[in-house]
This record gives C-alpha cells, sequence and structure tokens, in this order.
C-alpha cells in the first residue's frame, strides 16, 4: 500500500522520529551530547540518539521490516486534522462525522481490492483507525470486510462492485437477529426462490427474526446489505446463504418492504444501530452469493460440494474469521494509545515525595509504575501474538484452515479481553483527566466492549475453541525433564516451559473431567468440564503470546532493545506462573524455595524495566498529531482542542 494523498497529511511524522516521550518537543537525533530539559523524568537525550537508542529495534519488532508500507499510511493518515477529536458533539453529529471520514479513507486508499484481499494491510488500518474515531473504525469494519470481503469471496464475475469500491453506496452486513446471535446457525429469515419471477422474495417471519443492530439507518447516503437468510426452493430448506439486498436510495429513503427502527444508543462506539425487517422484498437472482458451497440453477436445481447446511453456513458468512483479527488489531491500536497516554503523564506529573518538600514524578512511585510495565508487558505480548497469528492466516492452507480459525477465535478473545483490563488500568492511573473523551482513554475504552461481543462473543468463541482442544485440537508439550532446582526464574527458556506446563496441567485436568463416569446427561458432563477447559485456553494464549514475545526478542537487532523484551517476557511469564505457582509447585515443576522467591524476582524484573518505560511506549509509534491534542499531556494548560465541526 502506497502513501496517503498529502492533502490529507497533518502534524504526523515518520515511525522513525522522534520526540521528547513527556513534552513531546522535537528531539535531534545527531545531538548526542545534548540535555532535554523538558523531559521530566531526567533521561539524558543522548540516550535516544539513533545509535545507542533501542527504538528503531523495538518499532521493528513490534511493527515488523515493512511498517511504513502497512501501518506509516494509515498512521498519518489518522493524525491529520480531519480525524482529532471533536468536543460537544451531539450522537446524530458524531455518527454522521464518521461516515464523512470514513470517505475519506476511502479516497485515500490506492486499492480497495488490494486493501480487503490482504490480512496484513486490513488489519493495520483497523490498528490505527479507532484511536481516531471508534464509530468511522465499526463501520469501515463493516463495509471493507464483512460486506466488501463477503462478495470477493464469493462469485462475483460479472457483479459491478465499482459503486461500493468507490463507495458511492456503502455496504453493511445483516446476519444476528433478534431471537439468534451466538446460535446464528438458527437464523429464521427467508430468502424463497420465487420460479415464476426466476428471483427471491426475502421476508422477516417473526418479531425474533429481525437484523439485530447493523448500520441500516439513512445517515450515510445510499446503502446495501448482504442479508443471512434461509434459501428456500419448493419448500426445502437449502441452509443459509447471503443475498446482495438494496436498502436505501441517496436520500436515505429506505426500499418497500424494508423496516427499519432505530435501537437504544449503547455505552459502546457511536453507531447508527438499527433494527431491520423485511416484508415481502423481491430479490433478482444475482442477489445470491454463490460458491462451491452452494449454488442455485436458474430452473430450481441446487448443487453443493458441502455436506450439510451447517457446513454451507459457516462457509458464507467466513469473513467474520477475518472480522476477528480485525476487531484484535482495533483493541491493540486502542491499548498502545492509552499506554501512550498513560506513561507520559506519569513522568509529567509531580506529586510529592518522601521527604519534605519533595516533588517527584509520579512514576517514580513502584505504586504507579508497577501495573503500568505489566501493561506494557501485556501489550508487546498481545501485539505479537497477534502478528503471529495474522502471519498463520495469510499462510494458511484448506488442510489447517480449522486450526487456524481456532487460533484466531483464540487471540480475539485474549486480546480484547487484556484490553479491556490495560486501557481500564490506564485510565485509573490518570485519575480524574483519564475520564475526560478528549484525553483518548474512556472513549476507546467504552468502544472495546463492542470488540468482546463483535464477529463472536469472546466466551462463545473460547468454549468452542476449549472443546476442539479436548478433542484433539491441542497436543500439550511434554515436560522438561531438567530438575527445577537446576533452572533460573530468570531463565527465559525456563518461564516458557512453565508457562507449557500450566497448559498441559489445566489440559489434563479439563480430559479428566471430561470422562468423569456418572453424568446425567451431555450438557451435564461439560458443565463439570467446561471451567478447566477454559483456564485451559487462558494457557494456551499466554504460552503463545510468551512464544511471540520472546521470539522477537531473539530477533531484535538491538541488544539494548532485545534486553528490554527479555525482560517485558519475563515480567509477563513471572506474573502468570506466580498465578498457578500452587499448581507448579504440587507437580514438581517449581520448588518451595522458587515459589517464595517469585515475588523478589518479579521485583527484580520491574526495577531493571522502570527506566526505560518512556523508550518503550515511543516504540508504539502512536501519532504525535494525536498526542499534541489531549490536553492530559499538557500540564500547563495549551493542550488544543477542535470543538467545531468542519
Amino acid at each position: 500500500m502506497g502513501r496517503f494523498p498529502d492533502r490529507l497529511a497533518g502534524a504526523s511524522t515518520p515511525l522513525g522520529d522522534y520526540r521528547c516521550s513527556a513534552c513531546l518537543n522535537r528531539v535531534d537525533h545527531h545531538t548526542a551530547t545534548s540535555v532535554h530539559l523538558g523531559y521530566v523524568s531526567g533521561v539524558i537525550a543522548s540516550s535516544l540518539s539513533s545509535k545507542t537508542s533501542p527504538l528503531p529495534a523495538l518499532q521493528v519488532a513490534l511493527f515488523g521490516a515493512q511498517a511504513e508500507q502497512f501501518h506509516g499510511p494509515w498512521r498519518e493518515l489518522f493524525s491529520s486534522v480531519p480525524f482529532a477529536f471533536r468536543e460537544g458533539l451531539t450522537r446524530r453529529e458524531r455518527i454522521e462525522l464518521s461516515y464523512r471520514r470514513l470517505r475519506l479513507v476511502n479516497e485515500a486508499v490506492p486499492d480497495v481490492r488490494a486493501l480487503v484481499d490482504d490480512a496484513a494491510s486490513l488489519t493495520a488500518l483497523h490498528e490505527w483507525a479507532g484511536v481516531a474515531d471508534a464509530g468511522m473504525a465499526t463501520i469501515a469494519s463493516i463495509h471493507f470486510n464483512l460486506f466488501l470481503g463477503s462478495l470477493l469471496d464469493h462469485d462475483h464475475e460479472g457483479r459491478d462492485l465499482t459503486p461500493y469500491l468507490r463507495m458511492e453506496r456503502l455496504g453493511t452486513f445483516l446476519c444476528t437477529e433478534q431471537a439468534h446471535g451466538n446460535d446464528a446457525s438458527q437464523l429464521e429469515t427467508t430468502a424463497t426462490f420465487d420460479r415464476a419471477s426466476g428471483g427471491f422474495v426475502l421476508d422477516t417471519p417473526s418479531a425474533g427474526a429481525r437484523k439485530f443492530m447493523p448500520n441500516t439507518s439513512s445517515v450515510g447516503g445510499a446503502k446495501d446489505a448482504l442479508v443471512a437468510a434461509r434459501l428456500i426452493v419448493e419448500g426445502d430448506d437449502k441452509g443459509v446463504f447471503l443475498f446482495l439486498t438494496p436498502l436505501s436510495d441517496e436520500n436515505g429513503q429506505h426500499r418497500p418492504g424494508v423496516e427499519v427502527r432505530d435501537l437504544p444508543q449503547t455505552g459502546s462506539a457511536p453507531v447508527d444501530h438499527c433494527s431491520t425487517a423485511f416484508h415481502g422484498v423481491p430479490l433478482p437472482f444475482s442477489a445470491l452469493l454463490q460458491g462451491e458451497h452452494g449454488r442455485l440453477r436458474p430452473d430450481g436445481r441446487f448443487v453443493s460440494s458441502l455436506g450439510n447446511s451447517r457446513k454451507r453456513f459457516l462457509h458464507s458468512i467466513g469473513r467474520v474469521t477475518m472480522g476477528k483479527l480485525c476487531m484484535s488489531a482495533y483493541s491493540l491500536g486502542v491499548t498502545r494509545h492509552a499506554l501512550g497516554i498513560a506513561v507520559r503523564h506519569a513522568h509529567n506529573r509531580q506529586t510529592a515525595g518522601m521527604t519534605k518538600g519533595q516533588r517527584v514524578p509520579l512514576m517514580s512511585h513502584r505504586s504507579h509504575h508497577a501495573p503500568l510495565l505489566d501493561a506494557l508487558a501485556s501489550t508487546y505480548a498481545a501485539t505479537l501474538l497477534h502478528r503471529s497469528v495474522v502471519r498463520q492466516w495469510s499462510r494458511s492452507t484448506e488442510a489447517d484452515r480449522e486450526d487456524c480459525e481456532r487460533l484466531i477465535a483464540v487471540a480475539k478473545g485474549w486480546i480484547t479481553w487484556r484490553a479491556r483490563a490495560v486501557m481500564t488500568e490506564c485510565r485509573e492511573r490518570c485519575g480524574a483527566q483519564g475520564l475526560a473523551l478528549a484525553n483518548g482513554i474512556t472513549f476507546q475504552l467504552a468502544a472495546n466492549e463492542g470488540t468482546i461481543t463483535a464477529e463472536g462473543d469472546n466466551l462463545v468463541i473460547w468454549t468452542k475453541a476449549a472443546g476442539e482442544m479436548l478433542l484433539g485440537g491441542l497436543t500439550p508439550k511434554p515436560a522438561n525433564e531438567a530438575p527445577p532446582e537446576d533452572r533460573s526464574l530468570r531463565d527465559p527458556q525456563h518461564l516458557q516451559d512453565l508457562l507449557a506446563d500450566v497448559e498441559r496441567i489445566w489440559h489434563e485436568r479439563a480430559r479428566t473431567r471430561l470422562r468423569t463416569k456418572g453424568a446425567r446427561s451431555p450438557l451435564e458432563r461439560w458443565n463439570a468440564t467446561v471451567t478447566s477447559a477454559l483456564r485451559l485456553v487462558d494457557a494456551h494464549a499466554h504460552h503463545l503470546a510468551a512464544e511471540a514475545l520472546l521470539s522477537a526478542a531473539a530477533q531484535a537487532t538491538s541488544t539494548h532493545a532485545r534486553s528490554l523484551l527479555v525482560d517485558l517476557h519475563g515480567l509477563f511469564a513471572l506474573r502468570e506462573v506466580a498465578a498457578h505457582s500452587g499448581d507448579l509447585l504440587a507437580q514438581g515443576r517449581l520448588t518451595a524455595d522458587q515459589v517464595l522467591d517469585l515475588p523478589d524476582v518479579i521485583e527484580s524484573v520491574i526495577t531493571d524495566l522502570a527506566p526505560h518505560a518512556l523508550e518503550m511506549v515511543e516504540a508504539f509509534s502512536v501519532p504525535h498529531g494525536h498526542l499534541d491534542r489531549h490536553p492530559i499531556l499538557h500540564p500547563d494548560g495549551s493542550g488544543s482542542l477542535v470543538s467545531a465541526l468542519p
């Protein structure tokens, strides 16, 4: 993906540019002896020179060697003035602004098809979009991934996609129904083949079948939808397929038979959520999205390469899997942004020290910086896990597709839940100022709740993953036979082995419960198993995230960056080991002395990491165009706010 048009460029800077992390003034990379007086932590600016700074290597670890290609354009676009936070808007004004911004995004993309087809590019968009505008990020995900992605993934020869590629018409995706969320395969909406017209008739047979929460209102211009409905041919239910359905014209007027009602306002991203029903809406034969999973001949004959309707349904909505990666990416972007604000604020904000009259930065206190360092370790691990999963998805084949889809579900649940925990910590560490929407945490924290539910509720997709892992989807790593007393808690490989031990313990525990006799029903047997099985999924996610972080450390091109990544891995892994120290002790994987030493080892890692917190958040490359606009980062009150609509 190339660079975006200059007319959209704002106050952004390249990924390699550097400003003082505390006050945002520019620091000269080439002045190795200068001291930047505004750098309130007292760090010497010469340590940030290109020769000694770990920053470039950390950025490569986080964003890859092709960061400018995949992330640079989005970072530049979303830090420009049109995407600045606007104070005091009504909900309607904010939604309208999101749609205007979405069109700016579309105008800036050189090749929309290429964006939609490439997982790395599409997830990169989501990493930066949510920081600028949560509502815009949501409708962008719906249009680009769910709508356009589904059209491109199915047979589309002869179908003119130009209006959608140019965004002359917006696309939305109607799957979930009022009475059918996570049991979407039970959808009630019907599309009945009409032999006389050669097309279909789209109907909502009950109140529970109303499509729930899609952005189908008159706001945003002309819209079409992909509607998940049961294909009925001569009274025979062929399963759920997608149907391209025009919803409204350029004036927002809905088509006859399309009934749209506004839903109550949510606490998540401001989007025009609606309830939508169809009453005898005629559709042409071309409305059906066909493929090898199911084809309908004009004479009414139906053929499919898949043996059952559930598989056909899952194939039809296959873009939901990519949507899980997009939701995870969104959460990562807003999490890194929140941490960037919280850590900078902790260095800016002065508070009482331990002696009379002493003033020190908040970051000087262990009670303040320890939770932020934990959050940093989690966020680095989550980012690198996501990179690994995106790579695996991009390279996956039909043979390993099922395993990769499960991996994506595990990562989505873990990343979005961790995002909630980290952003909550960041908000609290910023005190009352963290509550202000203009300071860039609270709004995004609320919007992240949507990612936890979107494209599959986390608990539900984890429960499905847990069952698959117990029935052959996971083979735990065998225990390392080396005596634990011969190994160090600062040894990264030992920590990885301990995380594998935790995973194996929960796998064995869940398998034992699954095989326990005496259950009166399958549900009772599963209820006795599911708690342990979900702990297994969590342990598996921790193991994979730590592995991704350690792998990045091994590949780091800077000794300093490698050391920081190893320490982040240590803190991340030690917290998980400490949480399961009882099981590890009972299984002989830790000694009693090591269990007693865990708190001291964790404290030593925190001590090593604390002086480098600013460097580690600077590697997030949060656009300075964003940071400049947050009042919390301007202790003198000079922060700017844009309050008027353009």
